[in-house]
């Protein structure tokens, strides 16, 4: 790199501006990267054409700046929820679908009154997906997505109708994840239709770029975005990536080492977790907790989440070729020992570490980026703020 490119990739590595832009909005998702990152990342080490992969892909970011960018993008995520959220931020729509949308959310968020008959969602009632969702606070707003997810089933089309539930879902989320006040009803309907149209600028911007891009760079391909619910375990047999080339670049950030990240639940009023999101998104949801973050984050020495580790790490190395690079970001709740150990880990798997001196802002010669106001902690009894507020960027490639 020269140094105006250096400078350049920092200055994206270390942003701390807000996630936004596109259709990255569409949802907070926990631990999100920065789409200047993943632009200057996919920039570096890739070209129009190649495939990006995601293994753990999240609210689907990389996707989202790779199909922009004229890339072939490939997203994992072992959540429905996450794979949800990505597939409706990097489907390209057409106008007749945002005029569609637009006319179901004007027609139908007077509907959306509280005295209205409503039809219960019983199977996921039964099934525990609106606990703490019903409290005296909380019930106006699951009575309206009730309704509001009623409704949705008039639209014609699947794609229009996750875009709305996408739309109840950021709505919902704004409304009781960690909120010490639930809004009125009047409020939430308000924030809802405003939710929806600046969801629907950014899927048209979005759409737009991406059909420009595939006619610059003559992506012909069937295959431009594929988001799969699975784990990255043994993907390399995956049916689906047969016929797909090698990755490029494997852009990804995966469980942090002893970090507790709530990915998979809305805490209501900062207090009470809710898998209430697995029912909007009409999604179901896993295992708890452990089931997303490689294994419980208390066990001794995170055997677990190593052994975990390893396993998915062997896979994207038989996925991978002599030509492709691994960056991850990463947080731990111990650098001391868990980075090492790591990194004995990414060995193991059959890759070896590549440090770009020039870029480090550490001596240990990586990319430490800090991370204001974190939402997680490293321990059940003990926060470790200093600790999980760091963030390292890793390279590598196959031995």
């Amino acid at each position: 790199m020269n140094l105006h490119a250096k400078v350049e990739f920092l200055d994206a590595v270390l942003n701390r501006e807000p996630v936004a832009g596109l259709t990255h909005d569409f949802y907070r998702y926990p631990a999100r990267f920065s789409p200047q990152f993943v632009q200057a990342v996919i920039k570096a080490f890739t070209q129009p054409g190649d495939v990006v992969l995601d293994p753990f892909m999240g609210g689907g970011t990389t996707l989202v700046e790779a199909r922009v960018m004229g890339r072939r993008a490939i997203g994992v995520d072992i959540s429905q929820l996450a794979t949800f959220i990505a597939r409706v931020k990097t489907t390209p729509l057409l106008d007749r679908d945002f005029s569609t949308i637009q006319k179901w959310g004007e027609s139908n968020v007077d509907r959306l009154n509280l005295h209205s008959p409503v039809i219960r969602a019983d199977k996921w009632i039964e099934t525990g997906y609106q606990r703490n969702f019903s409290s005296k606070n909380t019930w106006p707003i699951r009575k309206m997505l009730e309704l509001a997810l009623a409704y949705v089933e008039e639209l014609p089309d699947e794609r229009q109708r996750s875009f709305i539930r996408c739309a109840l879902l950021k709505s919902a989320q704004w409304a009781v994840d960690s909120r010490e006040r639930v809004p009125k009803a009047k409020e939430f309907r308000e924030q809802f239709l405003g939710f929806l149209g600046e969801m629907i600028q950014g899927a048209q911007e979005f759409s737009t770029i991406v059909r420009r891009s595939d006619r610059l760079y003559k992506m012909d391909s069937a295959v431009r975005t594929l988001c799969l619910n699975r784990s990255a375990v043994g993907l390399e047999n995956d049916f689906s990536l047969l016929s797909i080339p090698s990755p490029k670049l494997i852009l990804t950030s995966p469980p942090y080492p002893g970090v507790h990240i709530l990915y998979h639940r809305w805490n209501v009023l900062g207090r009470k977790e809710t898998p209430a999101p697995f029912w909007v998104a009409n999604s179901l949801d896993g295992q708890g907790e452990t089931f997303y973050t490689f294994g419980n984050r208390q066990r001794k020495n995170l055997t677990t989440y190593y052994e975990q580790a390893l396993a998915a790490l062997t896979s994207l190395a038989r996925l991978a070729n002599r030509n492709t690079y691994l960056v991850q970001m990463l947080g731990f709740s111990d650098p001391s020992w868990q980075l090492p150990r790591y990194l004995v880990t990414m060995e193991q798997a059959g890759f070896t570490e590549v440090q770009f001196k020039e870029l480090a802002t550490s001596p240990d010669g990586r990319i430490w980026r800090s991370v204001p106001n974190r939402r997680w902690y490293a321990t059940y009894h003990q926060e470790n703020s200093s600790a999980t507020s760091q963030e390292v960027v890793l390279f590598h490639r196959l031995i």
